[in-house]
Parts: C-alpha cells; sequence; structure tokens
C-alpha cells in the first residue's frame, strides 16, 4: 500500500470518501477490492473510481513527515481527456517534473503520479496529495502548472484530505508481494450515509 486516507469536507471534519492508492495484480484485481469490500457492499458508497496510476515519488505516505500543525493536507485529481486521443504515458503532473517553477513544492508532495488506462499505455490524469497552508495555496500551485495552462485537464477536484491508519492485511501482503501495479481507488460516500457511517468509513 502507498497511501489512504479520507477525503473530508470543507469543515475538515465529515469524511467525503475513502481513498486508497495499493499494490494489486491487474485491474479485475482492484475492481474486485472496491466492489466486494465491506462498506460499498452496505451501500455506504454512491460510486467508485477505479484508476491505474504510477507512484511518481517511489515512497510511500508514511515516508513523509511535513508539518500537518500548521499545514493542510489536500487530494488533488486532474482529470485528463479520454484515452482516444490521450497523450502517452510518459510521466506525471510537471507537478515533479524539473520545469516545475518552485523546486520547494517537491517537499511538498505526499504521493504524486499520473492516472493510466488499465494497460499503462496512456496518460488519462493526474492524482497527488499534498501538504500546503490552505486550499488556495493549492489553487496558486494549479494555475502556475503546465498541465493546467495547457488545457489538458478536462476538470480539476481539490479535497481537503488526511492520513489513514496503517494497516497491512494479509491479503494485501500478498498482492504488494506479487505485483508491480498500482491502483488509486476512491469510494464516494453516499449524501445519505455521511453521518450515519462516515466515521467508519474514514478508516478502511
Amino acid at each position: 500500500m502507498i497511501a489512504r486516507g479520507p477525503t473530508l469536507a470543507e469543515d475538515g471534519d465529515m469524511p467525503t470518501a475513502a481513498c486508497t492508492w495499493s499494490n494489486l495484480p491487474d485491474a479485475e484485481a482492484a475492481r474486485v477490492f472496491a466492489y466486494e469490500e465491506p462498506n460499498y457492499k452496505a451501500g455506504v458508497y454512491a460510486d467508485v473510481m477505479v484508476r491505474r496510476w504510477r507512484n511518481a515519488l517511489g515512497r510511500t505516505m508514511w515516508a513523509f513527515t511535513g508539518d500537518p500543525e500548521n499545514n493542510g493536507r489536500f487530494l488533488v485529481i486532474g482529470h485528463g481527456p479520454s484515452p482516444a486521443w490521450a497523450p502517452p504515458a510518459t510521466g506525471c503532473s510537471s507537478l515533479t517534473a524539473p520545469s516545475w517553477p518552485s523546486l520547494a513544492i517537491g517537499t511538498r508532495l505526499i504521493a504524486c503520479g499520473p492516472l493510466l488506462s488499465d494497460d499503462g499505455a496512456q496518460w488519462i490524469g493526474s492524482a497527488l496529495t499534498i501538504e500546503l497552508p490552505s486550499r488556495a495555496h493549492v489553487e496558486a500551485m494549479l494555475a502556475d502548472d503546465p498541465y493546467a495552462r495547457a488545457g489538458l485537464y478536462e476538470r480539476v477536484e481539490i479535497h481537503p484530505w488526511r492520513f489513514g491508519r496503517a494497516a497491512v492485511t494479509r491479503e494485501g501482503a500478498r498482492y504488494s508481494a506479487v505485483s508491480s501495479r498500482l491502483f488509486a481507488i476512491a469510494s464516494i460516500l453516499s449524501a445519505s450515509r455521511m453521518s450515519a457511517r462516515g466515521s467508519r468509513a474514514a478508516h478502511v
């Protein structure tokens, strides 16, 4: 597992989705992981997004220390165009490329990488978690991002986010041992279930 944790409402408290970046053998295994999850089967989630992902930083979120007392943490998802005309999967968003104008931004990245088609051949977006003082700082960062300026994102989501609990299950350990494929899985909570089941979903 590379990272896990809930996205939050703007109040920074109510969970809105459970997000996991994990090693799984293939796209089918990722979908089983998502749709056989107990909270999904119980109707907690309104929708699930499963995307292949590349770990551009080569580390897990637990290697990041940061300064959560004085900063917020955010999940940013840039949705690219359809794979039919998307550019080749040559790397991460420019947030980790040498051309990024602020070298200091690299020290704020918790996890970062491109979202890919199931076969890994096409870039279809970017997903990252980052520690910055506020949402306004995230928006300013994105305004200077060459991918955003070039119009490569059809839309961009910014969500408050926090670290989930570290947990390695026996099944998760088996997957990590046999696979180099990574998947980002976002399970979006049903509005009717947020207050009743949100705290449980925040720790999946």
